[in-house]
């Protein structure tokens, strides 16, 4: 509605790689990029300043290369290209189906498709009106895509972390396979990691705790639910204190 005043001004959303397979099993659906590019320009049309980090694990996971007999570094490097590789459809999407102008910045460095990672940049592209899409990880293994988008929320100085999912918030244990999970709305970064509650891994999160940056955990897939999180309504579950 005309008027509605944003509650945060400068956000960092974290995508997960899953959720651009959409209902493949791997991959990147279309049906997702045209969806949530309507969701983020919604977002964008307040006047919002979006950074967003996407994991990669629809293509592959930097864990998952043991199996193959892939070392773990080398793995996760190939992880953190699957990101580029997602962070290039989301830009494409964004200003194709939105009109949005977007810049991928990545960690490893590959100038053709991205511009390297600088912080100063990438806040002056966030106060020009560009969505920045951050991709490559933190640039190094062993760190997941959540611990990046912790980094990069304290870099750009964000005021909220959200966490996007394809449950409603944070739940005492996996809703997926128990169906009398209770929902958590408010919870503390130290309550989730004593309890074991997987919202983000534990340097994400502490990361996020020496920062003072909350995280909203929303699920993504109900249409305008990223717009209500945005506006401060009672969507999702928060992590602060």
């Amino acid at each position: 509605m005309e008027g509605e005043s944003p509650r945060y001004r400068r956000i960092l959303l974290k995508l997960s790689g899953e959720a651009f397979a959409g209902n493949r099993r791997y991959g990147i659906d279309p049906s997702f990029l045209e969806y949530i590019s309507e969701e983020i320009k919604e977002v964008y049309d307040l006047g919002v300043q979006i950074a967003v980090v996407i994991g990669g694990g629809n293509i592959f996971r930097g864990f998952e290369g043991e199996n193959i007999g892939i070392d773990r570094a080398t793995a996760d490097y190939m992880g953190m290209l699957a990101t580029v590789i997602n962070a290039l459809a989301l830009q494409s999407a964004l200003e194709r189906h939105a009109g949005i102008p977007t810049r991928v910045l990545s960690a490893i460095e590959m100038r053709q498709v991205a511009e390297p990672y600088i912080r100063r940049r990438a806040v002056r592209h966030l106060e020009k009106g560009r969505v920045v899409i951050f991709a490559g990880g933190t640039g190094n293994p062993y760190f997941s895509t959540d611990t990046a988008a912790a980094l990069r929320a304290a870099e750009i100085e964000a005021e909220v972390l959200l966490k996007a999912t394809k449950v409603g918030g944070v739940y005492d244990r996996d809703p997926e396979k128990f169906p009398d999970a209770v929902l958590i709305k408010e919870i503390t970064y130290l309550e989730v990691i004593n309890r074991g509650i997987r919202v983000m891994d534990h340097t994400a999160l502490t990361m996020c705790k020496e920062n003072g940056i909350p995280i909203i955990v929303f699920n993504i897939k109900e249409k305008g639910n990223l717009r209500s999180v945005v506006l401060g309504m009672d969507v999702g579950s928060v992590v602060r204190g």
